[in-house]
């Protein structure tokens, strides 16, 4: 089950930079003009989780494979995109391929390198990119109505109540606010989701300072953690040069760099953590002898469902599923243990699957 990370922001703002260190591939050309990348360039980094190595090493696994997100840099916007202006219609087209949208937002100061708005004000330039989808999507929206008046006329349900979302969120942007407040009732959400656009996608503001400021932040990071707070959002403090530098070196050289800097963790690490948390995701492990993997999947996913993850033979033949808890896995030392002191459960259809469960899957081929 993929999930597509855009990153997004004006030119010049480390966007490209930041997805060279994530990625670890220099793919992206980081250069100092606008639109340096002028396709999307994607990439898959493997989602770090300590509790994959831990249960890889009780069951003597001999393979490890982490769970992935992919990561997409997407060409810098300008005002007027919503327009066409720049590179606007390819890039809006790139973000409505995404799950999620990680803003990269400039917080440092650097005469050597050009502000495409000859100032530094991640706010202001928070404000561009959310006026330029709001202003793509009402647009979107008007052509969308009046493709469907035939049909609603008709009485097609589907169309009814596309039109009734699409005005729902046509309302909340004709008063400056993102689709994504629209309250939307359960019965709706698939339909709402099908519609694709930009403000319902959630976003993420990633303050990209400058090296000596990564551990602490400054005065625009804390501006947009603010602003992000007041629209329910996330936040995360990096410095791309300093995620690049750690890109290159192996693990202890990079632990022991960090160390220095006053940092726990990398800032893919917490990048990717942020993205989990607002895109409501969770992991679930399978483990044997032969290896120990880590799946991707919604909160809430049922086990049926989340065995479809692997395959949809395990979903369409699902029987029950053996569960065992993380924490007892390890603490009992594996599947027998659990088993033994009456900790693997069996689960049917209708559960609901917990993060770090260890599972095993019975089904009908």
């Amino acid at each position: 089950m993929g999930f597509k990370m855009g990153i997004v922001g004006l030119p010049n703002v480390g966007k490209s930079t930041l997805f060279n260190a994530l990625t670890r591939t220099a793919e992206a050309q980081a250069a100092n003009f606008p639109f340096c990348t002028i396709e999307p360039n994607v990439g898959e980094v493997a989602v770090p989780d300590t509790r994959l190595d831990t249960l890889a090493g009780i069951a003597k696994s001999k393979q490890i494979i982490p769970t992935r997100m992919t990561f997409v840099d997407i060409a810098g916007l300008v005002k007027g995109a919503s327009k066409g202006e720049g590179l606007g219609n390819q890039f809006l087209a790139n973000i409505r391929e995404c799950d999620a949208i990680a803003q990269v937002l400039r917080c440092f100061e650097d005469d050597d390198v050009t502000h495409v708005e000859g100032r530094v004000d991640p706010v202001a330039d928070a404000d561009t990119i959310e006026t330029e989808l709001m202003l793509a999507d009402l647009e979107s929206i008007e052509r969308r109505l009046q493709n469907l008046v035939r049909k609603v006329r008709g009485g097609d349900k589907e169309a009814i109540q596309q039109e009734r979302l699409l005005k729902a969120a046509q309302a909340a942007l004709e008063e400056g606010r993102p689709a994504r407040t629209v309250e939307v009732s359960e019965d709706d959400a698939k339909a709402w989701r099908m519609l694709q656009l930009l403000t319902t996608k959630p976003i993420l503001y990633v303050c990209n300072v400058a090296e000596d400021e990564a551990a602490t932040g400054n005065a625009q990071s804390e501006r947009v953690r603010e602003m992000a707070e007041a629209q329910g959002a996330g936040t995360v403090v990096i410095s791309a040069k300093i995620e690049e530098e750690i890109s290159q070196l192996d693990r202890e050289e990079a632990e022991m760099f960090l160390s220095e800097l006053g940092l726990e963790e990398a800032g893919l690490d917490r990048l990717i953590k942020a993205g989990y948390e607002l895109l409501g995701l969770q992991t679930y492990f399978t483990v044997g002898p032969k290896e120990a993997r880590a799946w991707t999947i919604p909160y809430g996913t049922l086990a049926p469902q989340a065995a479809g993850v692997i395959h949809g033979d395990f979903e369409r033949g699902f029987i029950r599923a053996e569960t065992i808890a993380y924490d007892d896995f390890v603490e009992l030392g594996g599947e027998q243990g659990a088993k033994d002191a009456g900790k693997m459960r069996v689960e049917g259809k209708s559960y609901e699957v917990k993060d770090g469960d260890v599972l095993h899957f019975l089904f009908n081929a």
